[in-house]
């Protein structure tokens, strides 16, 4: 396998695609807008850069790399000649299965065609193709081209060949495969977001402030980051899709997402991207600033 494509060109799009062309893939990285495209490709040669800088690079290999990527704003373009399409594109359910209507259609018979989705079912989105054994997850953790994970999710269909492969190509990447069924969450999600709701609900019924409870799990859990500041960091509108899914798919009140990140999304408060979630940040950086920006 050497030519694969990346539906998507945002922050995941763009990490998995540096991963492929660092690897030596030929890479198709695909978006409907040329500005977000030559925004990724910048993004790449940054994160390269700070590799270079590190040493684990070189500049040879990084210009190799970035001569792996070509860009396209149509997906027919981009997948045909694909032999595993990775879709890296934003967590809603309705896109996501149109984009497996067009894969399934644009792209060659015998390709894999696999979602980073974070908690939509692998199964459903296969359910729109003519080829739901080929049809695979592959959940790359963020910044893509650091975490070592990808958690690959078997559909109900899914060919083991079919994963077999892919745990074999994750470990090309470098990376460390874990492969998981296709129930609502999978594993990562399934037990960090109700972690991330738990501890919106301590804040939200006043038993600890924002410092105060990640500072408990920083301390106490040994945990690099604090629930409510990675909430911030993942979007508060993702974790809220995500919880949704999973009070959807399990009809369990215990994954109901709680009220205080229902009103914090509907005010627009998405965390680090918005510049204020729990914390507020200076703009255009993910960088902290001062602690609760939240209001009850």
């Amino acid at each position: 396998m050497k030519k694969v494509a990346v539906i998507g060109a945002g922050t995941m799009g763009n990490g998995i695609a540096h991963v492929f062309a660092q690897s030596g893939f030929s890479v198709s990285l695909i978006d409907v807008s040329q500005a977000q495209l030559d925004k990724a490709v910048a993004t790449i040669g940054k994160n390269f850069d700070r590799q270079v800088a590190k040493g684990s690079v070189t500049e040879e290999q990084k210009f190799a790399a970035l001569a792996n990527i070509t860009t396209f704003t149509a997906i027919a373009d981009g997948v045909k000649d694909a032999e595993l399409v990775v879709e890296a594109a934003t967590e809603n359910v309705d896109l996501k299965l149109n984009i497996f209507r067009q894969l399934d259609e644009a792209a060659p018979a015998g390709c894999i065609l696999a979602s980073n989705t974070s908690s939509i079912s692998i199964t459903k989105i296969a359910s729109v193709t003519k080829r739901p054994e080929l049809v695979i997850g592959m959940h790359f953790m963020n910044p893509v081209p650091v975490m070592k994970l990808v958690e690959i999710i078997n559909g109900y269909a899914t060919k083991a060949e079919v994963s077999e492969t892919i745990v074999s190509l994750s470990k090309q990447l470098g990376k460390i495969p874990c492969v998981v069924n296709d129930y609502p969450g999978f594993i990562a999600n399934r037990i960090l977001m109700p972690m991330i709701n738990e501890a919106i609900s301590c804040l939200f019924e006043g038993i600890a402030g924002v410092e105060e409870i990640d500072t408990v799990m920083k301390l106490g859990m040994a945990h690099p980051m604090g629930p409510l500041q990675l909430a911030d960091f993942i979007g508060l509108d993702v974790c809220l899709s995500i919880l949704r899914v999973l009070h959807d798919g399990f009809g369990n009140p215990k994954y109901a997402p709680c009220p205080l990140l229902v009103n914090m999304v509907t005010a627009g408060k998405l965390g680090a991207k918005s510049g204020e979630g729990f914390y507020t940040y200076t703009p255009g950086s993910k960088d902290l600033v001062v602690s609760a920006g939240f209001r009850k």
